[in-house]
């Protein structure tokens, strides 16, 4: 048993060996009702790495006493699936559950992703997806449909500081081995992936020997865990949209953090700068017309400089907008503008404010009343008849 990772040896053979995902399984939560009242129910797990996705799979078979098919789309073909599929069908002439689990079920294509909507349909196999991008955007929505969708958590500190803690008594580590303050290190390295927290323990138990494991030792097996952050997947969405929201909120603190996670994941800083010249007409506005010179600036002087240095000036606007005063006045009468325009679309313009570049245009009326001044206003108004008294300015 040795020679396999010590997050495989340490992996939980029963539930409640299982650190973490509390709000599925505790009592009436959805996976201990699937088990307890023994409903094979075809599912997605949804989750970040090392959170537990394939454990729970194979620990919700073991319960059915299914057969356990393991496919990982990284690497399957639609081949591989069809042999699943024929396998699974002898059995249920026999009268045995299959479940298939798929790992990484998003690799899949559309076709291949089509090819398991009969056989799940007709209860021929029970499909566990496992997938760590948003399944919204990723998992077909027919397949989607038909399976149940469970979002597990990322560990907290205190739950991998609990499974460090396992493995070093499966190690056999005393404490003055591998003290708190190394556990508690590499717990914060981890980012709540168990399966990295596990294999950090496994190179700096070996880099030690039979040494106190420091957390010099713990930073150099660590090395540097890269962020969390995935710039076409949900990650880049959620960051932006938090980065949004603390400007409009005026949270500055905020601001530069999410800032700074989007910028050390790898963020175009453009897509960044982009993001606020549209802050600053939509939620400043004119509570601070100047923002929006700013903003531009600010993707100008990005374009022309780029990073590492860029990021001045993008803090630097960032702060700006998160501090401005807001209003939304702009943008919530452009909205009534634009739902005017299309409730509207036909209405003709009337004739005192048409262009009437000749005479005939001028007798028929083009134009009449209206003066070349300053602030005029015509005693028929500037809006079609139908639309008189409306004010796109005011709650």
């Amino acid at each position: 048993m040795d020679h396999q990772p010590l997050a495989e040896r340490l992996r939980p053979k029963k539930l409640s060996d299982i650190v973490g995902q509390n709000h599925l399984l505790g009592k009436g939560k959805i996976i201990r009702e699937i088990i307890e009242h023994k409903q094979p129910t075809s599912l997605i797990l949804w989750g970040p790495p090392g959170s537990g996705k394939t454990t729970l799979a194979r620990l919700i078979t073991e319960r059915f006493g299914a057969e356990f098919v393991e496919l990982s789309a990284v690497t399957a073909i639609k081949a591989d699936v069809m042999k699943v599929i024929n396998r699974a069908e002898q059995n249920q002439r026999l009268g045995i559950e299959t479940i298939l689990f798929v790992d990484e079920i998003h690799r899949f294509n559309k076709a291949q992703q089509d090819a398991f909507l009969p056989y799940v349909e007709r209860g021929v196999i029970t499909l566990i997806g496992a997938t760590t991008e948003n399944p919204s955007f990723e998992v077909i929505r027919p397949l989607l449909s038909r399976c149940k969708v469970v979002v597990l958590e990322p560990l907290s500190k205190s739950e991998v500081i609990t499974v460090l803690r396992r493995a070093a008594r499966l190690l056999k580590l005393r404490t003055a081995q591998f003290p708190s303050r190394s556990q508690a290190l590499i717990a914060e390295l981890s980012g709540g992936d168990a399966r990295v927290a596990l294999g950090t323990l496994e190179l700096a138990r070996s880099l030690a020997g039979q040494k106190t494991i420091t957390q010099e030792l713990v930073t150099t097996a660590a090395q540097q865990r890269l962020p969390g952050y995935d710039k076409q997947g949900e990650y880049h969405y959620n960051l932006i949209s938090a980065f949004i929201k603390s400007m409009r909120g005026s949270d500055a603190t905020a601001t530069f953090y999410y800032l700074a996670r989007m910028l050390e994941g790898g963020e175009d800083p453009k897509f960044i700068a982009r993001r606020m010249v549209i802050f600053a007409s939509e939620d400043i506005g004119l509570a601070a017309p100047a923002a929006l010179n700013l903003a531009v600036s600010t993707f100008l002087a990005i374009e022309r400089i780029g990073l590492p240095e860029g990021q001045y000036n993008l803090f630097h606007c960032a702060a700006v907008m998160a501090k401005a005063p807001k209003s939304r006045t702009v943008a919530e009468a452009m909205g009534r503008g634009v739902s005017a325009a299309r409730d509207y679309a036909d209405l003709p313009v009337p004739l005192h404010l048409r262009n009437a570049p000749t005479k005939l245009m001028k007798d028929l009326g083009y134009g009449k009343g209206t003066k070349w001044q300053a602030g005029f206003v015509h005693p028929e108004g500037f809006l079609p008849p139908e639309l008189r008294g409306e004010n796109f300015f005011t709650d």
